[in-house]
């Protein structure tokens, strides 16, 4: 019993320690850039601490690597800051494949035939991601209703064996940032994360580790297409006034005898 007691007098200062050590180990930073309505960049800025490269650089580099690799898949570019700092960006051209780049990013295919993943196959970072778009056309503005969840129970960081030695929520700083040229809200019912900070162009969440978080925000896209239709009638009719000093369908009264 004794022997035990020491153990556990051990072991608790030592997690203690190691929470305290690497809080704050990774620094995620997720962002939807939608400009306009076919152009958009997905924008992740990830930051790992020293401490944690430290404790698993085999792993950390692994992670690193396939990031780029899904990236590359996605017709999206890398840039290493540093050998802990990286950013990626993703282009999109609408909703519908912004929706499913994501969710190819953050859920890529298994392996066909693989019942296990390997130790090298494993993420530094537990984390599913699923999003949802529902768009609409009024007139002149596209509407977009976008619906996010992100998974963050089995956050972990792993040996170079591939097992989780270190697992508290404190170990991550996930941010989730959603840019749009202008009315963008969020909605507020039961079972969403409210947003951090909002604006009528920008939205921020704060992910909670350890738990699921629900995101539902509406945001308003430019009609680039109804605006430019508008915009070659206006020209039509004008230069027909121009030239005839009169609108299409109307005429002159003829003159009485």
């Amino acid at each position: 019993m004794k022997s035990k007691n020491r153990f556990f007098s051990f072991l608790l200062p030592l997690a203690l320690l190691l929470i305290t050590c690497l809080g704050g180990c990774v620094r995620y930073d997720v962002g939807i850039n939608f400009s306009e309505q076919h152009h958009g960049e997905i924008v992740q800025h990830i930051q790992l601490g020293q401490q944690l490269t430290t404790l698993s650089q085999t792993e950390t580099d692994k992670w690193l690597a396939s990031i780029e690799s899904r990236a590359k898949a996605l017709q999206g570019k890398t840039q290493r800051l540093s050998a802990q700092e990286m950013i990626v960006k993703i282009p999109f051209a609408n909703g519908k494949e912004l929706a499913e780049k994501f969710n190819l990013f953050f859920n890529p295919n298994p392996p066909k035939n693989t019942v296990k993943p390997k130790a090298d196959q494993l993420d530094l970072l537990q984390l599913k991601a699923e999003m949802a778009i529902a768009q609409s056309n009024w007139l002149f503005l596209d509407r977009n209703h976008l619906n996010l969840t992100v998974d963050l129970r089995a956050l972990g960081v792993l040996s170079d064996q591939g097992n989780i030695i270190v697992s508290p929520g404190s170990l991550i700083d996930l941010e989730f940032a959603l840019n749009t040229p202008f009315l963008t809200r969020s909605i507020t019912t039961d079972g969403v994360l409210l947003p951090q900070s909002s604006t009528r162009s920008q939205l921020v969440w704060k992910l909670k580790p350890g738990q699921i978080n629900t995101l539902e925000a509406v945001f308003f896209v430019p009609s680039y297409l109804a605006l430019g239709t508008v915009a070659i009638i206006a020209l039509c009719l004008g230069g027909f006034y121009l030239k005839y000093k009169r609108w299409p369908g109307v005429f002159p009264a003829m003159p009485t005898s």
